[in-house]
């Protein structure tokens, strides 16, 4: 979403009751800028929100192009927001005769509404035709189609989180070399990587997905080297991150996801004992007992990262992938450690290893 630079000048949302322009108008209060509200609309519920107001006729209306203008002068208005199409198009054209001085600050609300598909789309097709080439000893399965792996990164890109397109196109291609299994997740968060790990084990016919985080403040703790990550700890809302990720997964999920809010160990239990999970969110899903991708992303630490190695990896079933994420981490080295001890402990148990983005991927054989 563009914004130009705070001037102390005021910018035109227009009109300001829509959902987009709900969202600048919120972006501009946190960046301090000065914004004027206006719409055409006589009871436009959305005034509330705003800060200063102002009434423009309808553009259909003759008088609305000196309205604006005097509008523009009135209020010394810097620039116009408007994710309407039709008023994008209309002021694209009139506003370079009008008032030349004042411009859209937004580029074509059409083209920003459809750029993150057109992303998508290239990213998709960047995967189809430059695909990893994997030393696995599963045979490789065919590819999900463009359309399957574009929704995929599109989906994928409206979840917070830190997977970036990298790992997600390397999880595509381990999901294509996968016995049947479950894939088992540490480390959740508003459940971005669940999203995509989920969604492959449905498009390769891999099994369930069991997520696992106690979701808790305290179990967040890392003791990085520089403090940064443990500072910022404090500011987060577990039970709100929880929530985003029950939004997030809840439209995809099919009876074939679900999540257990437990310290990774005690979900070992769980996991090794009890092949069901029951939330109030998914309902019950059933697992097998026997993890076909396990990937490991909760607290960094050294101790953590190990013991959740330790604990889910004797559940890896051969042909499985283990994912170490954070295996390159700038903010200290527990889980590079805990790569690297496993890599030594059981090289002769490992037909493929790579590292992709940030991340270790292990297969056994």
């Amino acid at each position: 979403m563009t914004q130009v630079a705070s001037t102390g000048k005021p910018i035109l949302i227009f009109p300001a009751g829509m959902p987009r322009s709900i969202e600048y108008l919120e972006q501009c209060l946190r960046n301090g800028q000065p914004v004027l509200g206006s719409s055409s609309v006589a009871y436009d519920v959305a005034k509330a929100r705003y800060p200063a107001w102002a009434a423009l006729p309808y553009i259909t209306d003759p008088a609305f192009n000196d309205a604006l203008v005097a509008l523009i002068a009135e209020h010394d208005i810097a620039g116009i927001y408007t994710p309407n199409l039709v008023a994008w198009s209309y002021l694209n054209r009139v506003l370079k005769v009008i008032a030349p001085s004042t411009p859209l600050v937004n580029g074509s609300p059409t083209q920003e509404e459809v750029s993150g598909y057109h992303a998508a789309t290239r990213l998709s097709q960047y995967l189809l035709e430059r695909s990893l080439s994997l030393a696995s000893g599963v045979p490789q399965k065919p590819s999900a189609t463009e359309l399957e792996l574009s929704t995929l990164f599109r989906h994928a890109s409206i979840i917070p989180g830190m997977c970036d397109d990298e790992k997600i196109g390397a999880l595509c291609e381990i999901a294509r070399h996968s016995v049947q299994g479950d894939i088992v997740e540490i480390g959740s968060a508003y459940g971005k990587s669940a999203f995509v790990l989920s969604r492959l084990a449905r498009l390769y016919d891999i099994g369930n997905t069991l997520c696992v985080d106690p979701w808790k403040n305290e179990y967040l703790v890392q003791n990085d080297k520089a403090g940064l990550v443990d500072t910022y700890v404090k500011e987060i809302n577990s039970d709100e991150i929880l929530r985003v990720f029950e939004m997030s997964l809840l439209p995809y999920s099919n009876g074939n996801v679900n999540y257990l809010r437990l310290p990774s160990t005690h979900a070992a239990q769980h996991y090794g004992t009890n092949h069901e999970v029951t939330t109030s969110s998914f309902g019950t899903t059933a697992y097998c007992g026997k993890i076909a991708i396990l990937h490991v992303d909760g607290n960094h630490s050294y101790d953590a990262v190990r013991d959740d190695v330790v604990v889910w990896s004797s559940h890896v079933t051969k042909g499985g992938w283990i994912i170490i994420d954070d295996y390159v981490w700038p903010y200290g080295d527990g889980p590079q450690r805990v790569g690297d001890e496993f890599l030594n402990e059981n090289k002769n148990r490992l037909s493929c290893v790579f590292v992709m983005g940030t991340a270790l991927f292990l297969q056994l054989h």
